[in-house]
């Protein structure tokens, strides 16, 4: 298996009929898989995702049965993933499956396997702009690595660099782990733009307004804090 894309999703079954099809749109090949985690769900997409998989040879389902945050649901796909290249996007198609392919396309251009290739947003509100900006400008002078928009998607690397991780997160910060551990351990890393348009249905389960921020911020500096501790 030469790629497996994990897809996180917690109460988002109204979204996967339309993330299997675009995905099924995307993939022409035979070493791509997509592993569709149910990270906790209280809504159908446990019955939802039942329903449709079959139709979708490249697509495999794990269940989180109780909720432990994102990363966590991330980490419980990674850990089956059968590809020489692992890595995540979201389930709400703010990210074009297509990057998926992309990204892949870039991986095999290059000559050196040990890469990180991750989105880069665009056509996002001035607001969000402004809170990313402001928060990799503090990661980088925090944690003394160039960083920025650490949250971006897809995600995807040689599994070789998810062997050397020893607890990752469990929450939201797993993409700052993953980001800085890659400029620690000098990865190669490739960003390339991604267009990054408003949910198709749904709402986000974190970025709710500006209270959802502050309280990001808070959890993403304590992590920081720990995250600087352990790898310096």
């Amino acid at each position: 298996m030469k790629l497996s894309i994990i897809i996180p999703c917690y109460n988002e079954s109204k979204n996967i009929p339309l993330v299997l099809s675009k995905f099924g749109e995307v993939i022409q090949r035979e070493d791509i898989e997509l592993i569709v985690v149910d990270n906790g769900s209280t809504d159908n997409t446990a019955e939802v995702t039942a329903e449709l998989l079959p139709k979708y040879s490249f697509a495999k389902y794990v269940h989180v049965p109780v909720n432990q945050g994102y990363g966590y649901g991330i980490l419980s796909g990674l850990q089956q993933a059968q590809g020489t290249y692992i890595g995540w996007t979201h389930a709400d198609l703010q990210t074009d499956p297509s990057d998926v392919i992309k990204a892949l396309d870039i991986i095999e251009s290059q000559e050196e396997p040990m890469i990180y290739v991750k989105g880069e947003r665009k056509g996002r509100p001035f607001f969000d702009q402004f809170f990313t900006s402001g928060m990799s400008l503090f990661e980088s002078l925090y944690l003394g690595e160039k960083l920025h928009d650490i949250n971006a998607q897809p995600n995807i690397f040689h599994r070789d660099f998810f062997k050397q991780w020893e607890n990752p997160p469990h929450d939201f910060s797993l993409d700052l782990y993953a980001l800085y551990l890659a400029k620690k351990v000098n990865i190669k890393l490739v960003r390339f733009d991604v267009i990054f348009p408003e949910r198709v249905h749904g709402t986000s389960s974190w970025n709710t307004g500006f209270a959802a921020k502050k309280k990001f911020i808070k959890r993403t500096l304590e992590f920081s804090k720990k995250l600087k501790k352990s790898l310096n």
